[in-house]
């Protein structure tokens, strides 16, 4: 079958085509008006600045003026007065009683913050949400309603008093009553920042560890322990502060004997009630220092959190063993589900952070 020759014309008006195409390609083209849609996540910025402001003015007239209220106070009578006022004995019993409180709770409640988000975190068992539940128990009632349920129980008048006056032991009105009222009103801080920690980070660690022989407690010791460090020191940070500030329940257990059971809260209110305004700001200060020293501390162990958290995700995962061919024996399909599965193990614990896992090195 013969082809039809082509003429000049239709050559000419091919090639003509192909011209305008290549001009219509190169010439700019023209900005299309297309209106941009707002980030969903991102306001104005006249919004944004104006939050900013509110953020600030609130910042500013309820913690900054406050605080340089209280140093300005303090030291209105000159740096003599305020050293004076800190030395007196009443106040050095004060403090010294709020040191040893504070030595005392903030140990326990380290252990048992430890205890409890270990358990909750890493093992199912009944009572589980009940126990959980408990433990946020002192966030939702007032301190005076707890060092009331002390006096209850614990005064001359209460479930046990007769039987401690019997035996000549003293609890509400001397030191141990305001030692356990400081323990109920600062334990969930360290159980409470454990263990959202904890089941983040998941099981995967420890059974890698169990895999390669290690026992409980050096489990414990070289795996949980380590991942949980900064976040352990966040919770006592955080306890401290409230077990020094504490006023509602050591005040009703206390008794208000001064130099005896005042602790420095108390001993503020002793003073501001005188009229001894700047003993009173000159004790109260030394409060504020404390909490300022506790914001730093804080600031630093949620560096350190953030730094080991950017490491860990930035650590390349373990690929495993390489894959066999497909056209493996099946008698070897139960031992790729073994090697998988602790391969999904090792990547877990090199993906999170390097541990010495090794056989020999347990």
């Amino acid at each position: 079958m013969s082809r039809q020759p082509v003429n000049d014309a239709s050559r000419a008006e091919g090639a003509n085509h192909a011209n305008d195409s290549a001009a219509v390609a190169l010439a700019p083209r023209a900005p299309l008006n297309v209106a941009r849609r707002p980030d969903p996540v991102t306001e104005r910025p006249l919004v944004r600045w104006l939050l900013t402001g509110i953020a600030l003015l609130f910042l500013a007239l309820f913690l900054v003026v406050p605080l340089v209220a209280v140093f300005y106070q303090a030291l209105n009578k000159g740096l003599g007065f305020y050293f004076e006022a800190l030395v007196d004995p009443d106040a050095l019993a004060a403090i010294k009683l709020t040191v040893i409180t504070a030595a005392i709770a903030v140990p326990l409640n380290l252990v048992f913050g430890l205890v409890a988000s270990w358990c909750i975190a890493k093992f199912e068992f009944r009572g589980k949400a009940l126990l959980t539940t408990l433990i946020d128990l002192p966030f939702s009632v007032s301190p005076v309603i707890s060092g009331l349920i002390y006096v209850l129980m614990f005064g001359a008048q209460g479930w046990f008093g007769p039987w401690l006056q019997d035996h000549n032991v003293q609890i509400i009105f001397a030191v141990p009553g305001i030692v356990m009222a400081t323990i109920f009103v600062t334990f969930p801080f360290v159980a409470r920042e454990l263990i959202p920690l904890m089941q983040a980070q998941g099981n995967d660690e420890e059974e890698a560890a169990h895999v390669l022989g290690a026992s409980g407690w050096q489990i414990f010791r070289r795996v949980t322990l380590p991942n949980v460090k900064w976040g352990l020191l966040y919770g006592v940070i955080l306890c401290n502060a409230r077990a020094m500030g504490e006023f509602g329940a050591v005040s009703v257990v206390s008794g208000h004997i001064r130099g005896q059971t005042d602790t420095m809260p108390l001993h503020v209110e002793i003073l501001y009630n005188e009229y001894n305004f700047s003993a009173a700001f000159a004790v109260a200060s030394v409060l504020a220092l404390l909490a300022l020293v506790t914001l730093g501390l804080k600031l630093l162990a949620e560096r350190h959190m953030s730094a080991e958290l950017s490491a860990a995700r930035d650590v390349p995962a373990y690929a495993g063993p390489p894959t066999q061919s497909a056209a493996a024996p099946s008698g070897a399909a139960s031992s790729r589900s073994a090697s998988h599965s602790f391969s999904q193990s090792v990547n877990a614990t090199h993906a999170t952070q390097q541990h010495p896992l090794k056989q020999g090195e347990l």
